[in-house]
């Protein structure tokens, strides 16, 4: 059980900024699994950052804070790595009469996020914005202002949002398959063993922190899927025991959580991870991409939510030829989307063949469903397309 809150008071502020919050490296095998801070471990941190910027002001100095610089223009990607990672360039927020609402707004975000850690309690980032309602003049007129100064506290202290206490409104995925989750009971702490392979029509929901959890497993392989439309057809008719295999639904761009969930799941059971999603650049650049390397705007945490062993199964520009599919034009947007990757996204640059596809999907002007498939016969994706595909798994796109 959570602790009671403490009464309101005003909370004194404790940061520290050289020092940022490394994370901690277990190694299994060859492996190495990346483990967040722990929560004492953070609020230390918060501590020896306040009395930085306090003894700055003490002395009569303008305190700052320094935050980088969250873009694709700040972003390398190596393969060996294995995910976007930072170049270096930052961003510096001094306090003056400019900045003195959002310095403010920061330094009253970390404080709840403190409060938040110690409580061993949490709050969505809507809560977090009505919180900031009783913050007189340094309260957000809307949420994306709060959205964001949380985003530049997590990157701050180069720890997830989830680590200090805040939770996204979404959930973070659907599970169903040849998996036993274990977690435990908040109130007694015994282990809850969770057979996914039980929920008969039903899936079980990735919780908004995965680090607890571990996995007992013997599948082959973790299919995610784009569409929980898809998700359940292959549920329904228990695909998952037919290829013996985890299945993952996505449910469009991925949460972190259910990133996360995937990450951990693939380490800790040495087991693949194939990536099944529409064949259009939404689904190649912010789905696929975002899954295996992360994003440029969350490149302080790719660290922990990438999947780097992920590889794309399709639906790729040559299966709307090989398999004849239904099309839908490729809009404006979607060529946009198409010719920025190729231009400006370090993934697609450092991979020849999605250069050559994303090329191929442009002059086609084209794009397909996952659902498509279905012109061939409604369990097509099952009995064909999908044995098919996994029979040359070397042939999937990096």
């Amino acid at each position: 059980m959570s602790a009671k809150k403490k009464p309101e008071k005003q909370q004194e502020l404790n940061f520290a900024p050289k020092k940022k919050a490394a994370a901690v490296k277990k190694t299994v095998g060859k492996k190495k699994i990346v483990k967040p801070v722990s929560g004492s471990a953070l609020i230390r941190l918060m501590q020896k950052e306040a009395r930085v910027i306090k003894s700055h002001i003490l002395k009569g100095s303008k305190p700052s804070m320094k935050f980088p610089l969250r873009s694709l223009s700040n972003v390398n990607y190596d393969p060996k790595i294995g995910y976007f990672k930072l170049k270096g360039k930052k961003k510096e927020r001094a306090l003056t009469v400019n900045t003195v609402k959002t310095f403010a707004q920061t330094l009253k975000m970390i404080s709840l996020s403190q409060e938040l850690v110690e409580t061993d309690d949490m709050a969505t980032k809507r809560e977090a914005y009505y919180v900031s309602k009783n913050w007189g003049d340094a309260r957000f007129k809307e949420q994306p202002e709060s959205d964001t100064v949380m985003e530049d506290v997590e990157a701050f202290f180069s720890v997830n949002r989830e680590q200090l206490g805040f939770v996204p409104e979404e959930k973070g995925g659907d599970v169903a398959g040849k998996l036993v989750v274990i977690d435990y009971d908040r109130d007694s702490g015994e282990e809850l063993r969770i057979d996914c392979t039980k929920f008969g029509s039903g899936a079980y929901s990735v919780p908004i922190s995965v680090e607890q959890l571990k996995f007992e497993t013997d599948a082959d392989f973790i299919l995610c899927i784009e569409t929980a439309g898809m998700f359940q057809r292959l549920v329904k008719h228990n695909y998952w025991k037919t290829a013996n295999c985890v299945l993952v639904s996505l449910g469009g761009v991925p949460t972190r959580a259910c990133r996360r969930f995937v990450r951990r799941l693939s380490d800790d059971m040495n087991i693949p991870v194939h990536v099944f999603v529409d064949g259009d650049p939404y689904g190649f650049t912010n789905i696929y991409r975002t899954l295996k390397v992360g994003s440029g705007s969350a490149a302080h945490l790719n660290q922990y939510f990438c999947v780097p062993q992920a590889n794309f199964l399709g639906i790729t520009p040559q299966d709307i030829e090989d398999y004849e599919l239904p099309t839908h034009p490729l809009k404006d947007v979607d060529i946009k989307r198409a010719k920025d990757a190729l231009k400006n996204d370090p993934f697609i640059l450092h991979h020849k063949p999605w250069q050559l596809a994303l090329h191929k999907m442009i002059k086609m002007g084209v794009r397909a469903e996952q659902q498509a498939l279905a012109k061939h016969g409604l369990n097509y994706v099952i009995e064909e397309y999908l044995p098919r595909k996994l029979s040359d798994v070397k042939a999937f796109l990096p």
